[in-house]
């Protein structure tokens, strides 16, 4: 794809600073123009560590669908600035303040019409590498020491940047994954628009082969960042942890690391993910190789139905005790349900179905639990 059209930055302004870090804000225009002008606008924030000499590194830190805050971006910004790394945060396409009137963040982003799905992925693409014309632009950054970050669909986002464009040095991408028609056919997020796909014909092969020209796969086998970090979870429903695998397939020995814990019980963890992106992104731009730690203790939560005689169908909830796998394909939960606690021993036999045994102060029952990994 080629690159945007060149434009004239505006300067910045500072808005913000304490003891620690300044904030400064700009915006520019979409390289797309849409029908919505608040989506055509793009803000930048940068925030960079007070204490600085010369140029320093930066990353640019992409957000996941549906953002309504940026907590999680300001959480790995602060862990960046700790390390003397300045972070750009960007509202990617329909999102944040970019968000039309009278919709939510992101709700345009992802439609079931690959035509649109493609423009709006051309807009992500466009606009972060306009983002990245403006950091090589700006001298308190090092235009050789730039990175990109991004999570869930941030981490889409980027591993379709770091397939076409050289600059970023190194990239992480925090429960992400690759081949978007999998993750489209596959993913517990998306599927009122997977129905809507199907009735209109389609399969995933035939999405595949309408979504070529925005899927990572078919760039990063050429281009791909010097230094990458990948976090998967193992027990994903929204990003297929297949598809996590085929993006650090396809990288070059990327450092890599899985949570035992679905897309959203990464919060259960998420300082100390941060912390292992932002040590990263230090160790390399300095020239050393980061090694990820072999794990992070994070507990396995499944909310979701058991059935089984006598108590029949109720709501539980509980933390894995016992893995037999890393998969978690048998496991052992200590659950909580309405009519009192009880350990389900079981073995999967399809996505979030488990066949096995309830133990409750009553006895032992054989039973279903059907349920989903946080």
């Amino acid at each position: 794809m080629e690159p945007p059209a060149s434009v004239t930055f505006a300067n910045w302004q500072r808005v913000t600073a304490d003891e620690r870090t300044e904030e400064f804000h700009t915006s520019f225009p979409s390289p797309m123009a849409t029908a919505y002008a608040a989506n055509n606008s793009v803000p930048v924030k940068a925030i960079l560590p007070l204490k600085r000499e010369g140029s320093i590194p930066a990353v640019l830190v992409l957000h996941y669908w549906g953002a309504i805050d940026e907590r999680v971006e300001r959480s790995i910004a602060s862990e960046l600035n700790s390390r003397g790394i300045a972070a750009v945060l960007v509202a990617l396409p329909y999102h944040l303040g970019r968000t039309p009137p009278g919709t939510r963040s992101g709700a345009l982003a992802i439609q079931p019409d690959p035509n649109a799905l493609k423009a709006t992925m051309r807009q992500c693409l466009f606009d972060v590498r306009r983002v990245f014309d403006w950091m090589a632009s700006r001298p308190e950054f090092d235009r050789d020491r730039l990175g990109v970050v991004g999570t869930s669909l941030g981490a889409i986002v980027t591993s379709l940047l770091t397939g076409i464009d050289r600059r970023p040095a190194a990239a992480a991408y925090v429960l992400g994954g690759a081949d978007l028609a999998h993750v489209l056919w596959r993913s517990s997020r998306v599927v009122k628009e997977r129905d809507q796909l199907r009735s209109q014909g389609y399969t995933e092969s035939k999405l595949r082969a309408e979504l070529a020209e925005i899927e990572p796969l078919n760039y990063l086998d050429k281009i791909r960042p010097k230094s990458a970090f990948v976090v998967g979870a193992r027990h994903d429903t929204v990003i297929p942890p297949e598809t996590t695998q085929k993006l650090i397939d396809v990288l070059d020995d990327p450092a890599v690391l899985w949570l035992d814990t679905g897309h959203y019980g990464g919060f259960l963890v998420q300082k100390r993910v941060h912390h292992e992106v932002a040590l990263f992104f230090d160790e390399t731009f300095r020239g050393e190789s980061y090694e990820p730690p072999a794990r992070i203790s994070a507990p396995t939560v499944r909310l979701g139905v058991s059935l089984y005689p006598p108590r029949g169908l109720q709501v539980a909830a509980g933390i894995d005790i016992w893995r037999g796998d890393a998969e978690g394909n048998s496991f052992a939960s200590l659950q909580l349900a309405p009519r009192g606690p009880q350990v389900f021993v079981g073995q999967r036999l399809d996505r979030g179905l488990t066949l096995g045994l309830f133990l409750r102060a009553g006895g032992v029952s054989p039973g279903l639990f059907w349920g989903v990994v946080l």
